[in-house]
């Protein structure tokens, strides 16, 4: 799973720069020049073979102007049973989540436990 989210987010990285050099018109030895770095690491980026930081990814597409906006946004759920217990949750003291929440992970940990027993038994 984690391969396959290493992978998504690098087939991420290489779409947004190859539509950006492209929609700038730019060949990656022209985008290279104007970002100060090297057409290969353009190539190996759009290739997906390389993961670049988040620094050097934002530098990449700003040489090709387009600003890069990091958003997270969570999906509306309608008719969901887990927003029931959301009003509970907000008349929680800050001490009372997190007693939740190491109830919680003490709870995933016996679980994780018994699947790794029953996994290797």
């Amino acid at each position: 799973m984690i391969a396959s989210l290493l992978s998504l987010a690098m087939t991420t990285a290489a779409t947004l720069l190859r539509q950006a050099r492209a929609r700038a018109g730019l060949s990656q030895r022209a985008l290279a020049r104007r970002a100060g770095t090297a057409q290969s690491v353009i190539a190996r980026i759009e290739r997906g073979q390389t993961s670049p930081t988040w620094e050097t990814l934002e530098r990449l597409l700003a040489a090709a102007g387009v600003a890069l906006r990091p958003e997270l946004e969570a999906p509306v759920v309608v008719g969901s049973h887990m927003l029931a217990e959301v009003p509970g949750i907000l008349r929680m003291t800050p001490e009372q989540r997190l007693q939740e929440i190491k109830n919680l992970s003490q709870f995933l940990e016996g679980a994780r436990s018994k699947e790794q027993g029953a996994a290797d038994g």
